[in-house]
């Protein structure tokens, strides 16, 4: 199948043009003003039932209004048929930055990490997020329907070194409005890259985390007094202080980018003490403590092709370490955390199920687990009530050479179109007509 399924005129026109072109190209019937999908003879991996072979999978005002075996299709619907091809949820990347790196080398591209001494908690990344990067349509076209935009810790002179800033959740579906949620998580660094310039150790590192902490606790029981002047400095600012009270409350989870296994032992019982709802990120040696992790309940992000020593900390990195972690009982997501390539997620969950993985495991993995982590209701599932993100493959979506035929985002079919698409059918075919070999805006 070409993979160029819709041109886009405008934007004003894009989803009738995008939805009428995919139509013409999967043998959709033509339909008006608020079209309702009906995608049959799908393979649907539910994720929350099992797979349903021939199923029929109906879509209307955004959301999946029907799903079974032998429904009926709506009158006037358009039809995409599946041809027993998987149909999945949209993947869900769990830690990456989309929209706020464009080029790694070039600092005006980058505004992932703040170097500014007064903001750590306060610091959030989306305010730098661009919904109009040509990587989130890169990105879109292989599945991938929402991220976790994450800051990192960028270091500076009086900066908290573990406190990176705010995560923030997008979809990445077309137009300026993709934010779903500005504070989605407080991300934090520890192990080797925390302890870098909190003085040189891992407690110091700890130290200045716990020092936050307890200054928001104590901010939010005195915060007349302080107002009034008539309280003790605390070591960050008001804003600071006032963006720790959601993670205080337990209402925003904290992601700690830590690889170690002993220093997971002491995230898992600093987070305990504090009274945190942990996620683990990267957590090459997470296999070895898989145990204590299920169960403290907390689940971890990993990258499954790590699997080499790059630091004294990943010493016990593992091809295995998903599929150990999984058959402990503890719940897995993937991020590459690739700022060029996040949709290589879905070769991070073949190759755990190659290593081990259950299957459906890793399916969750990439759709119902992020969103569970993330707080997202109604979506990472092909159940009725759920956000269509939807997601028609060519073949087993865990398989390197398997592309996305057509998505859906928030029951929208979206152009499967590009920058990359772009340039290689305006290449293809050097020196002939009707274009001439130049750039064309």
């Amino acid at each position: 199948m070409s993979r160029s399924l819709v041109r886009r005129a405008g934007a004003r026109a894009a989803l009738r043009l995008g939805a009428a072109l995919v139509a013409s190209f999967l043998g959709m019937s033509a339909s008006a003003a608020t079209p309702t999908y009906a995608i049959v003879h799908a393979e649907a991996h539910t994720i929350a039932k099992g797979t349903v072979e021939d199923a029929t999978l109906v879509i209307r005002d955004g959301r999946i209004v029907a799903i079974g075996k032998g429904l009926a299709v709506p009158a006037g619907a358009e039809v995409i048929d599946a041809k027993g091809r998987p149909v999945t949820p949209g993947l869900f990347d769990a830690l990456g930055a989309l929209g706020v790196v464009e080029v790694e080398l070039e600092d005006s591209t980058v505004d992932t990490g703040n170097t500014d001494a007064r903001y750590s908690a306060a610091f959030a990344v989306a305010d730098g997020f661009n919904p109009r990067s040509p990587k989130i349509a890169i990105t879109r076209i292989e599945g991938v329907t929402r991220a976790l935009v994450a800051p990192v810790v960028a270091g500076g002179e009086g900066v908290v070194p573990v406190i990176a800033g705010q995560a923030a959740t997008i979809h990445l579906g077309l137009g300026d409005a993709l934010l779903l949620d500005a504070s989605a998580a407080l991300v934090v660094d520890y192990g080797e890259a925390g302890k870098a310039d909190a003085g040189g150790t891992r407690g110091a590192a700890l130290l200045q985390l716990r020092e936050a902490l307890e200054d928001a606790r104590d901010w939010a029981r005195n915060r007349a007094a302080f107002d009034a002047g008539s309280r003790r400095a605390y070591a960050r600012n008001r804003l600071d202080l006032e963006a720790l009270q959601p993670v205080l409350r337990r209402e925003l989870p904290v992601i700690v980018r830590v690889n170690r296994a002993s220093d997971i032992r002491t995230t898992l019982a600093f987070a305990k003490a504090q009274d945190l709802r942990l996620v683990i990120a990267g957590g090459a040696e997470a296999w070895s403590v898989a145990d204590e992790l299920a169960r403290a309940g907390v689940p971890v992000i990993v990258d499954a092709l790590q699997n080499l020593p790059a630091a004294f900390e990943s010493l016990g990195a593992t091809l295995a370490n998903a599929g150990r972690l999984q058959r402990a009982g503890v719940k897995v997501a993937f991020a590459t955390e690739d700022v060029a390539n996040p949709r290589n997620i879905k070769q991070l969950a073949g190759n755990a199920v190659a290593n081990g993985m259950d299957r459906d495991a890793a399916l969750a993995a990439l759709t119902r687990v992020p969103a569970e982590i993330y707080g997202m209701a109604g979506y990472g599932t092909l159940e009725v009530g759920m956000d269509a993100d939807v997601v028609v493959w060519s073949g087993d979506p865990l398989e390197v050479t398997t592309y996305a035929d057509a998505v859906f985002i928030k029951g929208a079919p979206v152009p499967m179109t590009s920058r990359q698409t772009q340039l290689r059918d305006r290449y293809r075919d050097l020196g002939k007509p009707p274009w001439p070999p130049a750039y064309r805006h």
